[in-house]
């Protein structure tokens, strides 16, 4: 005759804390896993697959031929004095907006694509 879930539920209820830390102990030996990994690592997981991203990030991986026409952009784009629009755009790859939503990403990867640049939404 099989052993049947409710008959183990039954026998672990009457066992106590004791016993039932042995039999968690033998588990983890002889199948080779961690109750207490198992045990966080499961709720995060699910919770971070359930998750949908709606902040974007806007990374410029090079400004191209066209450095003077990429400069412009950033600065419509962030408000940087030119200075700070040019180290910016010097220090590629670099985040050029963070924060922002997915349509506001892919419009600014566009106008810095069209000026010339290589840019990815992260």
């Amino acid at each position: 005759m099989a052993i049947t879930k409710e008959d183990i539920l039954e026998a672990v209820g009457s066992m106590t804390v004791m016993d039932l830390n042995d039999l968690v102990k033998a588990f983890e030996e002889k199948f080779g896993v961690s109750a207490a990994s198992m045990a966080v690592a499961g709720p995060a997981t699910a919770a971070a697959a359930v998750e949908e991203q709606t902040e974007f990030t806007v990374m410029l991986t090079s400004f191209g031929e066209k450095k003077v026409e990429v400069i412009k952009v950033v600065r419509a784009a962030t408000g940087l004095g030119l200075k700070e629009a040019k180290d910016l755009v010097d220090g590629a790859p670099k985040a050029v907006k963070e924060g922002i939503s997915k349509a506001d990403a892919e419009a600014l990867k566009k106008l810095l694509e069209d000026a010339g640049a290589k840019a990815e939404v992260k």
